[in-house]
């Protein structure tokens, strides 16, 4: 090998290494800090009974509905924080009775300092809730188990694909008009 060679090889490990080191001070700079978690809105409602506690009946079929929601709180201030809001709705039927119906809304607040404005819906639609979920699932499962039935256990869900899928309809949307 030459020494030109060496030399250039050396400068690029050099860059690479650089490049390495400022990524990181940005990602250091980011700062997402979660302030509250907390309950906004709960209900349970199971309309039958004691019948629908009977043993022996079928399992009754779920349905989930599920929202996200977020909101810049002191904005005309030029604030830094954000509330995201988790909706779940499960309505459990047995035939074309209703054994069981939850709602849980559950809000985190956020505090984020030095965040691009393109970052800001990511983190807000995807990392934020997924940090938060596992709280909201425990919520349900907490309720339907006080309400007499077994526990119902959400399964995890994939924040990226729904955010991914949210922006190919804005987009979409946008084309179309």
């Amino acid at each position: 090998m030459t020494k030109d060679k060496k030399t250039t090889e050396s400068s690029s490990k050099k860059a690479e290494t650089s490049n390495k080191v400022v990524e990181e001070r940005n990602a250091q700079s980011l700062q997402l800090q979660i302030l509250a978690q907390y309950l906004k809105d709960v209900s349970f409602e199971s309309p039958n009974s004691p019948y629908s506690l009977r043993a022996g009946q079928e399992n009754p079929k779920t349905e989930l509905s599920f929202n996200l929601e977020t909101r810049e709180i002191d904005k005309e201030k030029g604030g830094d924080l954000y509330e995201v809001a988790i909706k779940v709705t499960a309505k459990a039927m047995r035939g074309k009775d209703v054994v069981f119906i939850t709602e849980v809304d559950y809000g985190t607040l956020v505090s984020m300092k030095g965040v691009p404005a393109e970052k800001i819906g990511p983190l807000l639609l995807i990392e934020v809730p997924r940090l938060t979920f596992p709280f909201v699932r425990k919520v349900i499962a907490d309720l339907t188990q006080e309400g007499g039935f077994p526990p119902l256990l959400l399964n995890p869900v994939d924040f990226t694909s729904l955010y991914k899928k949210g922006s190919d309809k804005a987009k979409a949307s946008k084309k179309a008009k």
